[in-house]
């Protein structure tokens, strides 16, 4: 094998190599220098690559900084990316004008054969320069809501979370009914920013405002009612919403954004059969289950306490149209059929 390479790298011209006389098309010892070169240096890039990962690893294994970890291996993988096209068009053209002729000819050819594979390639840059999401952001892309495990030249990595209640008949269809973990990985070209809108959670403004509806009789005390509803959103809130009221300036100095309070409010509604009271209060991306699942609990032992209950869909039956009861006798009735028909009223119930 190393007999084979010296040849190569030892011979000279143009002319094509021959076996057993005949000729190799387009194999020439001058071609054969320049692809062994090529293979060496394709090869020394991989484990330079390689070892660059290995190192940024273990010097940020302890970091908390995940941001950073994935910039920097963003930034190696297109720069050692940059270096191979530019080295490889070096090796194979030294003439400007044949690489302008064969540039012309495959960038061609390429875009018409490979056109949802560029466009990932293009959505990528996309994503990069337009700071659209990045990993560990909370996005839906492509139908999929979940957060960003994974971000590749073609591909982002989702890992997929389940849909509230609200949207359970969005596609794709899910069975978690809450804004956590499904266990499916889900991978999107990142060609989709330039078909859908990407949603993301996360970027400017880590917080989403949630709701939570209570039915009040209108028989029972609905101030009572607000207040504990009140109470409840602010001690589970308060840290939040120092957090968030900083996070909302900073956002409506790069944007024009409208202002929002923070603050828990509760809101009314009438219905047909009771009053709709709706807290409105802020919560952090992640968590928002479990920190409804705490309200909720504080909420329930404090109606309770307060002897308010919580309204319900009723019916009250006012009356009931005579029923008409044929009964089978030994009598023969005038119709000889053997029964005799009986009628029952039921009493009537008002309210």
């Amino acid at each position: 094998m190393m007999v084979c390479l010296c040849t190569i790298l030892a011979l000279s011209g143009h002319e094509p190599i021959q076996i057993f006389g005949t000729k190799l098309l387009g194999i020439t010892p001058e071609n054969g220098r320049k692809l062994l070169i090529t293979v060496i240096f394709i090869v020394a890039i991989g484990i330079i690559h390689w070892i660059l990962k290995a190192f940024i690893n273990l010097l940020l294994r302890h970091s908390r900084r995940k941001h950073a970890l994935f910039w920097i291996r963003q930034a190696i993988s297109v720069l050692l990316a940059l270096v191979t096209l530019i080295v490889v068009l070096s090796i194979w053209f030294d003439n400007p004008t044949r690489l302008a002729t064969f540039m012309g000819l495959v960038t061609a050819g390429v875009a018409f054969a490979l056109q949802k594979p560029i466009s990932a390639l293009a959505g990528y840059l996309v994503i990069l320069r337009g700071r659209t999401f990045r990993v560990g952001d909370r996005i839906t892309m492509g139908g999929v809501r979940g957060d960003v495990i994974d971000l590749g030249f073609t591909q982002t990595t989702i890992m997929e979370m389940g849909q509230p209640p609200d949207v359970q008949d969005a596609e794709p269809a899910v069975w978690v009914e809450a804004r956590q973990y499904t266990g499916r990985v889900v991978t999107i070209p990142n060609s989709k920013i330039f078909d859908e809108p990407i949603f993301n959670y996360t970027r400017e403004f880590p917080f989403l405002w949630e709701e939570l509806r209570l039915p009040i009789s209108y028989k029972d005390d609905r101030n009572r009612a607000e207040q504990i509803l009140l109470d409840v959103a602010n001690r589970n809130t308060v840290q939040i919403q120092d957090i968030g009221e900083e996070d909302l300036k900073e956002l409506a100095r790069r944007y024009f954004t409208v202002r929002s309070d923070v603050h828990p409010k509760v809101y009314w509604r009438l219905t047909d059969n009771w009053v709709e009271l709706t807290v409105r209060f802020i919560a952090r991306t992640s968590g928002v289950r479990a920190l409804k699942d705490k309200m909720s609990r504080e909420i329930i032992a404090a109606m309770d306490k307060a002897k308010i209950g919580i309204a319900s869909s009723t019916y009250d039956i006012v009356g009931m149209p005579p029923i008409n009861v044929q009964l089978a006798g030994s009598d023969k009735s005038s119709n000889g059929s053997g029964k005799q028909p009986v009628t029952y009223c039921a009493p009537s119930h008002h309210q």
